[in-house]
């Protein structure tokens, strides 16, 4: 096959990357100038800075892009994603952040293993730029993840990579309403590979996130592609059963041993039975709690997104 006549699609998510949209447009654009045809899909998330003005004028330069306006913010950048990937045209599919932590320089080296025959290639973070606390958090993360995922998920990979037309085919018919890209990439097999890179600092702009938003999508990737929290419920349940039996059979036999002696109240151990048991509970309830949440969620079959608009669309 004509390598000249394959097309590729590199879809970024944005929220307020003005300072960014020009820079990452002209390194993608000279790296792939000769190599492939081309399109370029901004996913805009309701930014509120100038943005739109940005985009509005590449589009009108250059066909090849295309920038998707959402109706309002819809939270991570996993719609965004999603959008991108049902929007795109090409043979193989580009995830970048428009941040460019991820550098666009890799995206030849994802190419090439695509050629040779994978159909997934993502990037693994070997390296990562920013505070120790960070990359120690999100490192200690991928491999508690990895332990409780039903599936096999790469340590350290994130969105940016590639996949082939036919995997973002498969992704594309999943109904969930709460989607995650890397999950559900790893969930549809095929052959699959990883490239190293190291993830650099943010060069411009403000970084959306934070210490507890993290927490909490860190939390939702584990409901949705672990079970074990819920295993752990009986776990807690078998524990404090033992532990209650434990109790009761010291006390009895204390009390054969030497029935004539006074005997304690037995209020402390009361005491300690009772929160034992009731943060048992309430742990219990929390997890249950949890996983009810997404089951809500999905059953509505609410859109995952609402598009504005659409510049370049050329579907």
């Amino acid at each position: 096959m004509n390598k000249s006549r394959k097309k590729v699609s590199v879809v970024t998510a944005c929220y307020n990357e003005s300072a960014n949209i020009q820079p990452l447009y002209e390194r993608i654009t000279k790296i792939l100038k000769d190599s492939y045809e081309l399109e370029i899909i901004y996913v805009d998330n309701d930014s509120w800075d100038n943005s739109p003005e940005i985009y509005k004028k590449l589009a009108a330069q250059d066909s090849r892009v295309k920038v998707i306006f959402m109706s309002r913010n819809f939270g991570t950048p996993q719609t965004s994603y999603f959008a991108g990937l049902e929007y795109s045209t090409g043979d193989a599919i580009v995830l970048i952040d428009g941040d460019l932590q991820d550098p666009p320089e890799i995206i030849p080296k994802l190419l090439a293993k695509w050629e040779e025959g994978y159909d997934v290639v993502y990037g693994i973070r070997k390296k990562r730029q920013g505070r120790f606390s960070m990359r120690l958090a999100y490192k200690l993360f991928y491999r508690v993840f990895k332990k409780l995922a039903y599936i096999s998920i790469p340590l350290d990979a994130g969105e940016f990579g590639l996949m082939d037309r036919k995997v973002v085919d498969k992704i594309k018919n999943f109904p969930e309403s709460e989607v995650y890209i890397r999950g559900l990439r790893a969930y549809t097999g095929f052959k699959q590979t990883g490239i190293e890179y190291t993830r650099e600092t943010r060069r411009a702009g403000h970084s959306t996130t934070s210490f507890i938003k993290d927490i909490g999508w860190a939390k939702k990737l584990i409901i949705n592609f672990s079970y074990k929290p819920l295993e752990w419920i009986s776990i807690v349940a078998f524990i404090v059963f033992i532990l209650a039996v434990t109790l009761g059979a010291i006390n009895l036999f204390l009390y054969l041993a030497n029935p004539n002696q006074n005997q304690p109240s037995g209020t402390p151990t009361i005491i300690f039975a009772i929160l034992l048991l009731g943060s048992a509970q309430l742990l219990s309830l929390s997890i249950i709690a949890e996983y009810l949440s997404r089951i809500s969620l999905e059953v509505k079959k609410r859109p995952r997104y609402i598009i504005k608009e659409i510049l370049n669309d050329n579907q």
